[in-house]
Parts: structure tokens; sequence; C-alpha cells
């Protein structure tokens, strides 16, 4: 499977990863340039600004899963799983619940993190280039109509914050009270963010410890 992306060089995405279902996902940027001025993010009929999701062992090179939101639908592609993304640079698993979290990185304002629970038929619409976050970003294209999945965390760019790296829900007995946390961090800025669920199914992010480093995984 390749995908074109010849006008810009960055906005690579940049992870594979089998999910729960044994099927394989990718995450892809969105062409790269400011504000996505190719469109891709809401277009159904390119890979680019999406969540993939193919069966590497269906067939030769690969298949497509029937359940994918977009099979049989004309112009659109079948292995996209998610769509609006701008550049999900780390995704993961939790490998309890099975719930997919994404951490997509900002244009200028705002970064997110997008969870999709384990009982998703897919087709999300995570915004971009409409929204930034919770943010409306193109008033042109209408922004937050109803029908977009808004991110659980997203966070400016204070403190030279820049690009969220996105990591894991801590599901280990090592150190008992980050259970359940959903752990991320930035790039630029080092800091390492604990996030955790409240009684009112809201998510809320605390700081756990400030580093020198430059995340860009975990």
């Amino acid at each position: 499977l390749e995908i074109p992306h010849r006008e810009f060089g960055n906005h690579n995405g940049g992870q594979l990863q089998f999910g729960p279902d044994g099927y394989l996902y990718a995450g892809t940027g969105d062409g790269g340039g400011g504000g996505d001025p190719l469109g891709n993010g809401q277009n159904l009929g390119t890979l680019l600004g999406k969540m993939l999701r193919i069966d590497v062992d269906g067939s030769t090179p690969y298949v497509v899963p029937s359940t994918n939101p977009f099979v049989g639908q004309a112009g659109n592609r079948p292995e996209i799983w998610a769509y609006g993304l701008r550049n999900p640079w780390r995704f993961s698993f939790d490998r309890v619940a099975g719930d997919l979290w994404i951490a997509d990185v900002g244009q200028g304002a705002f970064e997110e993190v997008d969870l999709q629970p384990a009982s998703s038929r897919g087709g999300e619409n995570y915004g971009w280039n409409r929204m930034e976050g919770a943010h409306c970003f193109s008033p042109a294209s209408g922004c937050n109509d109803g029908s977009l999945r808004l991110p659980v965390l997203e966070y400016g760019r204070a403190n030279n914050a820049c690009s969220v790296t996105g990591g894991y829900r801590y599901r280990g007995d090592t150190n008992i009270r980050l259970r359940g946390t959903y752990i991320y961090g930035d790039f630029c800025n080092g800091i390492v963010s604990g996030a955790t669920q409240q009684p009112d199914g809201s998510w809320v992010g605390r700081t756990l410890i400030d580093t020198a480093l430059s995340i860009s995984a975990f």
C-alpha cells in the first residue's frame, strides 16, 4: 500500500499497530502544509489525514475488512477507519478495555487526544480541518455541526508546548496510583502528563514530570 504525498514534506503520520481485532491500523498525516490546504482531512477519497484498518492475513498484499465503515461507498476509500486527523503521530490500544487512543498534533493553538471506544464501528470524523481540538478552525467549512467527534483531551501552547506525543493507558502493577491513567507527553517542552477519568465521564490531565527530553514515543 503506497500513499502519494508529494506536495509537502511534513505530516507523515508515523505508526503501525495491530489492534485487538487482529487488523493492522495505520495513522496518516494530512499531506502537510499549514491548515490542510489540500483538504485531505475531510476527503474520504484520499488516504491522507486518516486512521486506516486493513487485514494483512487475508490475502497478498492485504484485503479490506468487510466491516470497515466506507466499504462499498462510491468514491470513498474502503481502507479508511476514521478521518479528520491532522497528524496522528502516536496512537495506542488500551490492553484491558480495547479502546483506541489517538494523539493528534495540532496546528498552532491546540494539541488534542481522541478516544475511540472498543465498541466503535468506525467512521468517526475527528474534525480536522474544520476544528482544531474542540475549537473552530475553518468557519467556512461549518465547524462543528454536531457530526464531529471532539477530543477527550486538549491543551494549548503554554509552557512552550507544541506537539503532543501519545502514550498508553497504564495497566501495570508497579505504580498503583497510576492505574487507569492515560500517559502522554509533548515533544517540545518535555512535560509528561497523565489524564484520569472523572465521575462525570470527562478526562482531566495533570503534569506528572517535567523533563528535558524531546519526547517522540513511549
